[in-house]
């Protein structure tokens, strides 16, 4: 299939052809949940962690004998049923959450999210994202020429463009990867996605 290929001022320079089989793939929102949730549980960061009683720091003396005191027998301070002592059953951060999914269904899920990216307009092929000077205004003004008001955009480049990193890493609401590193999940935060020309050869050569 052909789509328009525009130059940095938003200008229509010619066509280019994009594979079906990345660029026109049905919607499939059970497959794009399932991955979804997957890369989400990926980016999980443990932070609430309790200590058990044989974390909890003392309590290597006996509080009292364990018999004729008249109070409940008691082994250590540690236990707990002591104020300052181990937590039972409470939240650690040695739990892994991650989920998995084959390459198969991750592969087809990216397909199928940039597919829906181009059917809906929200998908622009651009020639080139290289700069005669490797700065944030450089890259805000090709900006400014494809979108009246800041919005959230993914840049794609190819994977030997560093000057695009350098160029737009300063930009809000903007990210940039290079190649056929970015995820299901980066495709679906951001409302725009701008491919460069070259990109789109990596993105048919990865290995499902």
């Amino acid at each position: 299939m052909k789509t328009p290929l525009y130059n940095q001022n938003n200008e229509q320079v010619g066509t280019v052809e994009l594979p079906d089989a990345v660029f026109n793939v049905p919607w499939n929102p059970d497959l794009v949940h399932q991955v979804t949730l997957v890369e989400q549980s990926k980016q999980w960061q443990p932070i609430a962690h309790t200590k058990t009683r044989g974390e909890v720091r003392g309590g290597g003396k006996k509080p009292w004998k364990q018999k004729h005191t008249g109070r409940a027998r008691h082994s250590s301070i540690r236990s707990p049923l002591w104020s300052g002592g181990g937590v039972t059953f409470g939240p650690r951060n040695t739990r892994v959450l991650a989920k998995t999914v084959n390459k198969k269904m991750k592969r087809k899920a990216m397909n199928t999210v940039l597919s829906k990216k181009l059917k809906d307009d929200e998908l622009r092929i651009v020639d080139s994202f290289v700069f005669n000077e490797q700065k944030t205004k450089q890259a805000a003004i090709m900006l400014k020429h494809f979108l009246k008001k800041p919005t959230s955009v993914l840049l794609i480049g190819k994977k030997d463009n560093n000057g695009i990193v350098r160029a737009a890493r300063n930009i809000p609401r903007l990210t940039v990867v290079r190649g056929p590193s970015f995820s299901v999940l980066d495709c679906l935060k951001h409302r725009y996605l701008f491919l460069e020309k070259d990109a789109i050869s990596e993105l048919t050569n990865v290995k499902s």
